[in-house]
């Protein structure tokens, strides 16, 4: 049993944050997409790739790719959690997502055109592992920290995170820019190198959570029978409850929405900055370097706002902002209006992401000892989030060869979350639930 708000507990659970956000980083945000869009446009064939002899636009298979293992643990995570909840192992579970996230990341050090196929398969099990060890380290939010608690505990691992990454970062950062301190010739090397830091990072820190958090509570007053039978039980058990409770299912389809706009922001903006501003390499690391620096205070911010006027209030002014980044990044012409574009997103960035974890928190029944099947269905709405969304700004871009379409219908997104959101402050008032 966790004994609530220790400050050792605390800060050792968001360690995790600090070693898998290097992942979040580096392969989704800063090197990976760089070097990736850079290797795979040609003089022969442009931004076009054969990938198992299928054409497709470099940047839309990198999205697809994402999209496809976003799917795959959609549908996979609820089983999962809730097998972890009946047995009480998701520490386990949780490892095992790192260790296969980890260890892809150090595989994409061999990446190279001739290993595309090869790359983009580690490049969706390096996100499969990060989604998995999130969903199983997110569910301890509600059994270390009382709720009053959450939203500081909340923004703190997100803090841990934007720290370590940058700090990783800027290692790798030393690499890509100055490869000549290190006697470097081989342009692909710093990049490549920086992939299989990423993945050493990721495995090292995150024994400093595993040494401290528990296994789990399994819940012996029900009779085994065998791992898809624990698991459909536990599901069906923990969904029904879902079910009624309106306030927290307004809240995951509204999460949903604006989940589509900011995840997919998130994944592709490093492709979409390449490509259409042309930044290169430093610029773009050096931009999401502050990025990374600002959404600190941001989560901070939006942490101290929540206890002022609530969090569904401050959520809704975020997307409000998101909307406006959204036509904002449409009329981008110029590396110095990116800039400016990058510092609002960074400030708000966290603050969403850090908000809406405690929020749900918060929502869920006191002292459930189901938080791992209850975190999977925010977890399973965020990744089909992220699915729809990075498939339509894929799709947007192939059928109309415009990447700034696919920026501005994700404005539509972030509306449909917002009105979401307004009806659920309406709802929370009438059930008479403050946050």
């Amino acid at each position: 049993m966790i004994t609530k708000n220790n400050k050792k507990t605390i800060r050792s659970w968001a360690f995790f944050d600090w070693a898998n956000s290097a992942y979040n980083l580096v392969i989704t945000s800063t090197i990976f997409p760089a070097y990736y869009t850079i290797i795979t446009t040609t003089k022969e064939h442009g931004d076009k790739v054969e990938f198992f002899g299928r054409t497709f636009v470099n940047t839309s298979l990198s999205n697809y790719a994402l999209s496809l293992a976003y799917l795959i643990m959609a549908f996979a995570l609820p089983m999962l959690s809730s097998i972890a909840d009946r047995r009480g192992n998701k520490k386990s579970f949780m490892k095992f997502f790192t260790y296969v996230g980890g260890a892809a990341c150090i595989g994409l050090y061999f990446f190279k055109l001739d290993t595309l196929e090869m790359s983009i398969v580690l490049f969706a099990l390096a996100a499969m592992g990060y989604i998995g060890g999130v969903l199983f380290s997110n569910s301890y939010l509600p059994e270390i920290a009382t709720e009053e608690h959450q939203d500081r505990v909340s923004a703190q691992g997100f803090s841990y995170g934007y720290i370590g990454s940058v700090l990783l970062q800027l290692i790798c950062f030393l690499f890509v820019l100055k490869p000549e301190w290190f006697g470097i010739t081989d342009a692909s090397f710093p990049p490549r190198l920086s992939f299989l830091l990423v993945g050493v990072w990721w495995i090292g820190f995150s024994q400093i959570p595993f040494s401290a958090l528990p296994n789990g509570t399994p819940q012996h007053d029900k009779v085994k029978t065998n791992i898809l039978k624990d698991g459909f039980s536990e599901l069906s058990k923990v969904w029904a409850q879902v079910k009624q409770m309106r306030v927290l299912k307004g809240f995951l389809v509204s999460f949903f929405f604006y989940s589509m706009g900011v995840q997919t922001i998130m994944l592709a903006a490093a492709g979409f900055a390449e490509k259409t501003l042309k930044l290169g390499t430093a610029k773009l690391i050096a931009v999401i370097l502050i990025i990374q620096l600002v959404a600190i205070p941001g989560a901070m911010l939006m942490s101290y706002l929540a206890k002022k006027i609530g969090n569904i209030n401050v959520l809704i002014m975020v997307v409000v902002v998101w909307i406006g980044c959204c036509v904002f990044g449409y009329y981008i012409t110029g590396e110095y209006q990116f800039y400016s574009l990058a510092a609002i997103v960074g400030l708000i960035m966290g603050g969403i992401q850090s908000l809406s974890r405690s929020t749900y928190s918060k929502y869920l029944p006191i002292d459930t000892i189901d938080s791992t099947s209850f975190f999977s269905f925010y977890d399973v709405t965020e990744k089909l989030a992220i699915v729809i969304g990075l498939f339509s700004f894929a799709y947007i871009e192939d059928l109309t060869g415009n990447i700034r379409y696919s920026i501005i219908a994700l404005a539509s997104f972030f509306i449909v979350g917002l009105v979401l959101l307004v009806l659920l402050r309406k709802n929370e008032h009438k059930e008479s639930l403050k946050l």
